[in-house]
């Protein structure tokens, strides 16, 4: 997502959140995706995940570990950091620097899925296209996301869209998931400040 320390503001200044994914949604969504993304790709043979952290790695190790389940084929899956592509960067200049890990380090001719939490303005994403292109020439760039809030600023769309939830921008939306949060969730609350919703 764009940035975790604006979701914990968002978190602290949101109020009557309430569920919009549980856990057992979170799970059948990302099972959803899994065989989407085998029958869109005719197989996985060729694919690499790749997460946006934090959750979006998190998300992309699930996505991993089904589409084993389904294709019997161990799934390469790495994470694609993107601090030093967004184009926020001269507003918030100083920002802690995360890894990227490529599997197999080369993408070059694969079938490449960003994995990420919620898709908003498309920002992170036109970063992290910036940030593959660095990186290789993968023959294809997919995108899959649990949840796709709308309000998008450029023109990006992802392929595998968990849930689609519209929203206004005085509502935030907040992934949280096990291995960060203690528990899986999707929640929707309304913001008591005028920022934008994350």
């Amino acid at each position: 997502m764009d940035a975790q320390a604006a979701q914990n503001a968002g978190a602290q200044s949101t109020e009557a959140t309430r569920p919009v994914l549980e856990a057992q949604d979170i799970a059948r969504v990302l099972t959803r995706i899994a065989h989407e993304i085998v029958e869109r790709a005719k197989g996985a043979d060729d694919v690499v995940l790749l997460g946006i952290p934090t959750r979006g790695v998190y998300l992309a190790r699930r996505l991993a570990a089904k589409l084993q389940e389904i294709t019997g084929t161990k799934i390469p899956v790495g994470s694609l950091d993107i601090t030093m592509y967004r184009d926020d960067l001269r507003m918030k200049p100083a920002r802690a620097i995360g890894r990227t890990e490529i599997p197999g380090d080369d993408i070059d001719g694969r079938l490449v899925v960003l994995v990420d939490d919620v898709l908003f303005s498309g920002r992170t994403i036109r970063a992290a296209l910036d940030a593959l292109g660095d990186l290789g020439r993968p023959r294809a760039v997919q995108l899959a996301v649990l949840v796709d809030r709308g309000h998008r600023e450029l023109p990006i769309r992802a392929d595998y869209v968990g849930k689609n939830l519209p929203t206004s921008l005085r509502e935030t939306v907040r992934v949280q998931l096990q291995e960060e949060d203690g528990r899986d969730a999707v929640l929707l609350g309304q913001r008591t400040d005028t920022s934008a919703g994350q």
